[in-house]
This record gives C-alpha cells, structure tokens and sequence, in this order.
C-alpha cells in the first residue's frame, strides 16, 4: 500500500521533442504496414456496451497504440486509459500515449500503484476501456504481476488478452525484447479470450487465474 502521495516525473523539453520525433517515425511505419485485425469472440461488440481491460505484453507496445487507433477506438467508440510509470522514463511514454489519443495514469507496481488503480477506476466511471502491461514496467518479460487481477477485481471489467505478431521485426536489448516491425511487413493482432476475475478470491484462485491468463497471451502472441 503507498504510503504517501507520490508525484509522477514530468517530461522535460527534450522528452517531449524525442517524444514528437518517435510519433513521428511510428506514423510513417504504420503506413508500410499491412495490419491484420481478428475478433474471434466478439470483443468490439461488446466493448460497445461495457468496458474492458486491453492486456497486452510490454515488447508490444508499439503494435498496440495502433490497434487502439485503428480498431479498439472507432469500432467500440470507447477511448482508453492506460497506466504508464510514473518514473522518468515513463514521461515520456506518457506523451507518446497523449498523441495518441489514449489517457495515460501514472504509476506501476513498484511506485504509486494503489494511486493508479484508484484513478484507472475512475476512469471507467467515464466510459473509457483500459490497458495494462502486466509485464511492466520492469518486468520480469512474460510474468503477470498483481496489478492487472488487482484492476479486474476492482472495476469488476474482464481482461481481453491482445495478441500480436510481426513476420519481420527488430528485437531491442532490452529488459523485456521490444518489438518493432519493419516496414513492409505483414501484422497480424488478435483478441484472445476474455478472463473474468470475481471480486473475491482465494490466493489459490488467483494464482490460478494469473496462470490462466498467461496461458492464453503466450497461445496469441508466438515470438
């Protein structure tokens, strides 16, 4: 539980101008590539009428701004809120997220995470969707933290595992492989099957469900 009141880092000039060049660059990618939507379950119909959580991994970042944009946004009507760090690094993710369109909240499991929740639930109060990396901000790459199952118990919204996949990408080194696709290529993005996690459960129950949906993000997202 935090214990105080913690104030997220802001950008500074020179976060905000990178920020602006790495939209920028994410722009003229997007038009080289060939994108490949599917719904298998019926997730932007619903999403019509209740809210949910997006769940996609760290290393995919880049995939999922513009499933938000392209998919999740017109077809549902829904904007989205998504926790972003409040470290400094997360300052400027924040302004890469606000161009956008998505409403970042700040804060992880580490730093200002009760915060987080608490406004990320007032959030769906105004009819936005969520999203979450349950593998961030530090990883380890592929874990599911607490947060997520914590903000499904809270807000009582199923979690919608998102998939992603790239037929030619550069892998970074770093901490969690960041994924970015080359031009040109061909990407695939799919909605996985919804988890609903009930507002009370057992620690057996949970680490069941965190298991659970593991299973079902690595099923959707091949390296």
């Amino acid at each position: 539980m935090d214990r105080q009141i913690i104030i997220p880092n802001e950008a500074g000039l020179g976060q905000r101008l990178a920020a602006k060049l790495v939209y920028v660059l994410l722009r003229l990618l997007r038009f080289t590539w060939r994108i490949q939507f599917s719904d298998p379950h019926g997730t932007m119909k619903a999403g019509r009428d209740k809210q949910f959580i997006l769940c996609a991994w760290h290393n995919r970042l880049a995939y999922v701004m513009y499933f938000y944009r392209d998919c999740i946004k017109p077809r549902s009507g829904r904007r989205m809120a998504a926790m972003v760090s409040a470290s400094r690094d997360g300052a400027f993710f924040v302004e890469i997220l606000r161009a956008f369109d998505i409403e970042p909240v700040r804060g992880s499991t580490s730093r200002r995470g009760r915060q987080a929740l608490l406004e990320l639930s007032r959030q769906v109060k105004e009819g936005l969707h969520l999203g979450i990396t349950p593998d961030g901000p530090r990883g380890p790459c592929y874990e599911i933290q607490d947060g997520i199952l914590s903000l499904a118990q809270l807000t009582g919204l199923p979690i919608v595992p998102l998939g992603c996949r790239a037929r030619r990408k550069v892998r970074f080194n770093s901490w969690d492989r960041f994924q970015l696709p080359w031009p040109l290529t061909h990407c695939d993005m799919v909605f996985g099957e919804p988890l609903e996690v009930p507002r009370k459960v057992t620690d057996e129950r949970r680490n069941a469900l965190r298991n659970e949906l593991k299973r079902r993000m690595m099923e959707i997202n091949p390296e």
